[in-house]
C-alpha cells in the first residue's frame, strides 16, 4: 500500500470503507514502524490486515457514528486499544480509553495531539500531527464547508465555532485538512469561506 503523504519521519497511508466511503487513516513512525488508525470505519478484515501489516497499535475515534465505529469490536478483539472522548463513548459498542482535548498521543517517536471541536456531534475530535501541517478533521470539516449538524448531537453554531477557534485561527492556512469522507483540502482553501457557511446555514 502505497502512502498518500510521506514526510521524512512519518507516512500517512489511507484506505476507503463501507457504504458511504468512509477514510480510515493509518499513520506511521517511519523510523519505528509503530502506527496508529483514525476511525475504525467498516470492512474490518481489510483493516486488520492493514493493522498487522503497518503496525497499528492503537485506534482512535474522531466520534461515534454508526459509519465510524463498524469495526471497533474487531479491532477491540484483535487486541487493539480503541479511544474515543467521553461525550461520544455511549455510541461505541465498546472501548478502552478515554481521550480529552490536548491530550497527546504517542505513537512510535511521532504523536497525535486532540483537539476536542464539537458540532457533529457532542464529543466530535479532530487531531493535529505534531509538527507537521497535518490535521484529521473527521466529519468537523471538509471541502466546502462543515460537516452536517442535523443529526442527535449536531449544532451548526458549536460546529462553526470549533472550525472558526480550533483550526482557523491557531493553525497556518498551509495546513493540510484529511477529513472523514472525500477528499484532501487545506485551511488556506477552506477559512475565506467561514461567513458564506453561517450565511447559509450549512
Amino acid at each position: 500500500m502505497d502512502a498518500e503523504i510521506r514526510f521524512d519521519d512519518v507516512a500517512i497511508f489511507r484506505t476507503i470503507v463501507g457504504p458511504i466511503a468512509n477514510n480510515v487513516f493509518i499513520v506511521q513512525c517511519r523510523s519505528t514502524g509503530d502506527s496508529i488508525l483514525i476511525d475504525a470505519a467498516n470492512e474490518h478484515d481489510k483493516l486488520l490486515e492493514l493493522a498487522t501489516t503497518l503496525g497499528v497499535k492503537r485506534v482512535v475515534e474522531t466520534h461515534g457514528h454508526w459509519d465510524h465505529i463498524g469495526a471497533v469490536e474487531a479491532v477491540r478483539n484483535a487486541g487493539i486499544d480503541v479511544a474515543v472522548s467521553s461525550q461520544d463513548a455511549h455510541r461505541l459498542p465498546s472501548y478502552d480509553q478515554i481521550i480529552e482535548d490536548e491530550q497527546v498521543i504517542p505513537f512510535g517517536r511521532q504523536s497525535l495531539k486532540v483537539l476536542f471541536t464539537p458540532g457533529h456531534t457532542e464529543g466530535s475530535l479532530c487531531f493535529e500531527l505534531v509538527d507537521h501541517p497535518v490535521i484529521f478533521s473527521g466529519d468537523t470539516l471538509f471541502p466546502g464547508g462543515p460537516g452536517a449538524t442535523n443529526f442527535e448531537g449536531g449544532d451548526f453554531p458549536t460546529i462553526i465555532q470549533s472550525i472558526e477557534t480550533r483550526l482557523f485561527k491557531p493553525y497556518p492556512k498551509e495546513t493540510i485538512v484529511l477529513p472523514g469522507h472525500g477528499n484532501f483540502t487545506s485551511l488556506g482553501i477552506e477559512s475565506p469561506h467561514l461567513e458564506e457557511w453561517i450565511e447559509r446555514g450549512w
